[in-house]
């Protein structure tokens, strides 16, 4: 089963400094249809102003994934964490029994990410936070796990979940294939490029959503960046 959502029929919220639209239901935005995918509970697109960004707030018992597209995010938290993470990387938080963090860009341009909230599988456990890069060019044309809770993916951010976060850079008419298991389910979302995903075509930013699927075969129709996640 794959069914593609358009990026326009995503929730949308514009705060001036920040252009987010909402995946699924969040904040102002509910869509019953729409609350969750599996264990995976957010994803939002969102575009940071240059020089603003999400003062110090709190979360807990969130795996928190932040996917930057375009720019740079600063990040800081009450455990004394601090780091900038760039295009292409990802910076993982365990919310565990909670966190206090801020998220800024510092930079002179539009910062453009992907922020992804998974339900972990443990909680009451301390919090935690990872930012590293990884190398750009593993991921041209193949899918390589960047932050992961399953056995086997020691080279990924480790979350506290039974999921990952895969991403892959794809040339104009070249192949990916990513092994799901039809017991699991799939979403993903094209950063930038025309995709299709096994037969069903996709924009830029439009989200498919994928189940019942032994096997995610994604052909780029244009030079694409694809991210998927993977949840029980």
């Amino acid at each position: 089963m794959i069914e593609v959502r358009p990026f326009a029929t995503l929730g949308h919220a514009d705060h001036g400094w920040l252009n987010a639209r909402h995946h699924f239901s969040f904040a102002g935005y509910h869509d019953p249809e729409r609350v969750n995918w599996g264990r995976l509970r957010v994803w939002n697109d969102d575009e940071i102003a240059a020089g603003s960004g999400f003062p110090p707030h709190p979360h807990n018992d969130m795996e928190i994934i932040t996917y930057v597209r375009e720019g740079a995010i600063s990040h800081r938290d009450n455990l004394g964490n601090q780091g900038r993470t760039e295009a292409g990387d990802v910076q993982v938080m365990s919310a565990g029994t909670g966190i206090a963090h801020s998220e800024y860009n510092r930079e002179d341009v539009t910062a453009r990410i992907f922020q992804i909230w998974i339900l972990p599988d443990q909680q009451g456990e301390a919090p935690s936070w990872g930012s590293r890069p990884f190398p750009k060019g593993e991921r041209a044309g193949r899918f390589v796990v960047l932050a992961s809770g399953r056995a086997g993916d020691e080279d990924a951010l480790r979350i506290r979940a039974d999921a990952r976060l895969a991403a892959a850079t794809l040339a104009a008419g070249q192949n990916a294939e990513y092994p799901l298991g039809h017991l699991r389910k799939g979403y993903l979302v094209a950063a930038k490029g025309r995709i299709e995903v096994n037969g069903m075509t996709a924009e830029a930013r439009d989200g498919v959503a994928v189940a019942d699927e032994d096997l995610v075969r994604v052909t780029a129709l244009e030079d694409s960046e694809v991210i998927l996640v993977d949840v029980a």
